[in-house]
């Protein structure tokens, strides 16, 4: 991916803006709002794995549990119809909704 970078399970964004000069981004797919910035690509990493590194020692000051990016469940809203012939597709295959989904993500991410 050309606009994220990954460092100790974490997905940092990266953005440019060319009116400041500056590189940007965050920790993505966490509810804490840790920010980096620097002005040029090598420094940005930097900046980011400092962020994450931040990040960790300040829940462990704190005691509090590190948000984990991707816990492996998440909530879809597909409309009762969807719901209904997906539902329906899975039964089919006697298998459970959850699998059925979880293989069509597999299948269409690999």
């Amino acid at each position: 991916m050309k606009d994220m970078m990954t460092y100790k399970g974490y997905c940092g964004s990266v953005h440019y803006d060319d009116d400041e000069r500056i590189f940007f981004g965050k920790i993505e797919f966490i509810r804490a709002l840790a920010s980096y910035e620097a002005t040029n690509a090598k420094q940005l990493r930097k900046a980011f794995e400092e962020a994450v590194n931040d990040y960790l020692e300040l829940c462990t000051a704190q005691g509090m549990e590190p948000e984990q990016p991707f816990k492996g469940t998440f909530n879809v809203r597909v409309g009762p119809d969807l719901h209904r012939r997906v539902a329906i597709a899975a039964k089919r295959l006697n298998t459970s909704l959850n699998k059925f989904i979880a293989d069509t993500l597999d299948k269409a991410t690999t």
